[in-house]
């Protein structure tokens, strides 16, 4: 079959079906990548869909972005000497424009695929067109942005014609719930896990009267707080990607799925903790929060934030809960699991390409992130779900 891609601006201009088949639950669906068009991310992204077709019709959807990375959020620390040394001579090493496949705020990326095409070929098709993407948006590096297991028997035509490689990435969390039973969650942690958690909740409720509510479009004025509150984590954040404002928030609070959980300090008033979730049927992403740091930290406001949606999530009969990349130790003992991610990169040049493919031969889960190295480490039980680095192109 023969495969031509074409480049459409908005997500609407995309076939319903399309978004429907390729982006349904637990993945964020059109009305994602709308809420990104509408958010005022002009500075930091420019969005834009690839719609694969045979015969005119189109029989594949893949949104896509360019974005200037630093180049320290894909490099092994240990190799970051190297790379600033290089930068002096070439600076454009150490901020590199990228054409992805995917979303910035998305933890897993997706190719859509109408029923009965050639998945293979449809994403090598798109494999071989990104390079004259790149090339018109004046982007060096091209990324198939954090991948799943599945879809890897597809992408290796994509590695073996097109000239990409893979590259361990940030790996997922997610918990199931087997019941609405809380007992149940309980049961499933380690025994350690939870009487930490248990012993955290205890101390906080001693610490901290909270009030809880879970409501979906606040009013302008909680919104501020909520507002506050995320600038307050992302400061201090260590990984760094999208930088989101009020619009964001304010778009997404349309999105009838968006749910807001908010803890509010019982004698002040005051907004302490809240978490954007996205409720689809039986299935929660856990995306965004927000702690206030000047409050003691006795007072275990995220645990107290991670226990209220718990209740919620059993409340409302979900079945799995996302929470996303980064954070991984705490996510751990929460019981959550990591799930696999997946890189797949190329740049234009390839004398730089294959110095970057023999980087990606390098990067593992401990590489990417200190904390999950030291967790991995001390127990290896959660290190045996961990992938490898890349020996070569069949991972």
């Amino acid at each position: 079959m023969s495969y031509q891609v074409q480049i459409v601006d908005g997500a609407a201009q995309a076939p319903d079906a399309l978004w429907d088949s390729g982006f349904a639950p637990p993945l964020e669906g059109r009305w994602w990548y709308e809420t990104m068009e509408r958010s005022g991310l002009e500075d930091q992204f420019r969005f834009f869909y690839a719609l694969i077709e045979r015969d005119g019709a189109a029989v594949g959807l893949a949104p896509l972005f360019v974005a200037d990375v630093p180049i320290e959020l894909v490099v092994p620390e240990e190799l970051m000497p190297l790379f600033r040394i290089a930068g002096r001579v070439l600076p454009s090493l150490l901020v590199q424009r990228t054409l992805f496949v995917g979303s910035p705020c998305s933890d897993e990326g997706s190719v859509a695929v109408a029923a009965g095409e050639d998945r293979a070929a449809v994403f090598l098709a798109l494999g071989r067109a990104l390079d004259v993407i790149a090339r018109k948006h004046r982007a060096w590096m091209i990324a198939w942005k954090d991948f799943i297991d599945r879809d890897a028997a597809d992408l290796a035509r994509v590695v073996s014609e097109a000239g990409f490689f893979p590259a361990v990435s940030y790996p997922g969390t997610e918990i199931d719930f087997i019941s609405s039973g809380k007992e149940d969650y309980f049961a499933r942690m380690k025994p350690s896990h939870r009487q930490q958690l248990r012993r955290k909740l205890r101390r906080s409720v001693e610490q901290a009267p909270l009030d809880i509510s879970v409501i979906q479009t606040p009013p302008s004025q909680v919104m501020d707080e909520v507002l506050g509150l995320f600038m307050q984590t992302y400061e201090r954040a260590a990984t760094r990607f999208e930088r989101l404002d009020r619009r964001f928030f304010d778009e997404i609070a349309k999105y009838e799925g968006s749910w807001f959980i908010l803890l509010r300090h019982r004698d002040d008033g005051r907004l302490v903790a809240f978490m954007l979730c996205f409720l689809q049927g039986d299935q929660v992403i856990n995306k965004f929060i927000g702690l206030d740091y000047g409050r003691p930290k006795d007072w275990m406001l995220y645990f107290r934030l991670w226990d209220a949606c718990v209740d919620w999530c059993l409340s409302r009969g979900v079945r799995r809960l996302q929470s996303g990349q980064t954070g991984y130790r705490v996510k751990i003992e929460l019981g959550n699991r990591l799930i696999p991610l997946t890189n797949y990169g190329r740049h234009r040049n390839p004398l730089v390409n294959f110095v970057y493919a023999m980087v990606g031969k390098t990067i593992s889960w401990a590489t990417l992130d200190p904390e999950l190295a030291r967790h991995l480490e001390s127990h290896p039980d959660n290190a045996s779900a961990a992938p490898a680095a890349w020996t070569d192109g069949k991972g």
